[in-house]
């Protein structure tokens, strides 16, 4: 299990995440939502060791990670919002040296690269190097190379960037497949629709501090809400979007009093 207590994190004295608290068991979903800013990339980074915390801990399977980060690391998935890859190797070396960092036997692989390259649609540019990529491309590699060891633990920051709508839809159902072998998720998404589909529970962030945690049911009936967005909104905007749509569209109308 995973136990995030207490973390918060401040630069220069600016808090950027204050006192969040969560769990995600074996064949859980935690949906981590938030507005830009809210600070779901900050408590990402520092959940896979990117950053140090100003103050909590995260333990995992009892043990505080920052006991043993290289060791946590090891059975952790991680995909960046961003794809950062080495832009002279091909999708295949780089699956190659990731897999070979993770300690993988060449055999297996070997074959593990060949077949996720086949089912995501890319063993035509399996040689091509990754700079020639396009960013739905690069987050199919950056998928598998969080696959290749069999994680126990995944934790995804907008990994649906990019993909096109069958990637999509592959994608929401090997999440929920991962669910039902016992692995533990973090899902970090603006997608709210998708989340609503795949967690079992989700986290509302809110200017750094959890303004929601439970399930997307229990939340829709507490909030009187109908999905998911309904409940984002009430929980974060401090004005009906309908109203702020109206403004915007007042200030861009053409002026319609005759220029002199």
């Amino acid at each position: 299990m995973l136990e995030v207590r207490g973390l918060s994190k401040r630069y220069r004295g600016v808090a950027a995440v204050t006192n969040v608290s969560f769990s995600i068991r074996p064949g859980e979903v935690l949906g981590y939502i938030g507005a830009n800013g809210a600070g779901k990339s900050t408590t990402v980074k520092m959940l896979t060791g990117l950053i140090e915390p100003s103050a909590g801990e995260i333990r995992f399977h009892g043990a505080n990670t920052a006991d043993d980060m290289r060791g946590f690391q090891s059975r952790l998935g991680y995909v960046a919002e961003e794809a950062h890859l080495y832009p002279h190797l091909s999708g295949f070396e780089y699956l190659q040296l990731a897999g070979r960092l993770r300690g993988l036997k060449r055999a297996e692989l070997e074959y593990r690269i060949e077949e996720l390259l086949r089912l995501f649609g890319l063993w035509e540019d399996r040689y091509a190097f990754l700079a020639s990529y396009s960013k739905g491309m690069r987050q199919k590699i950056l998928l598998s190379s969080s696959l290749l060891h069999d994680p126990e633990l995944l934790i995804l920051d907008e990994p649906f960037s990019g993909l096109d709508v069958n990637a999509a839809l592959v994608l929401r159902s090997l999440l929920k497949g991962l669910a039902q072998r016992g692995k533990m998720v973090l899902y970090s998404s603006h997608v709210l629709e998708v989340v609503e589909k795949v967690a079992t529970s989700v986290l509302i962030l809110n200017k750094g501090q959890v303004a929601a945690h439970d399930s997307v049911e229990n939340l829709r009936s507490l909030m009187a809400q109908g999905s998911l967005e309904g409940v984002f909104a009430a929980l974060t905007q401090t004005e009906d979007g309908d109203a702020i749509a109206g403004k915007i569209l007042d200030l861009v109308r053409r002026d319609p009093r005759p220029a002199h």
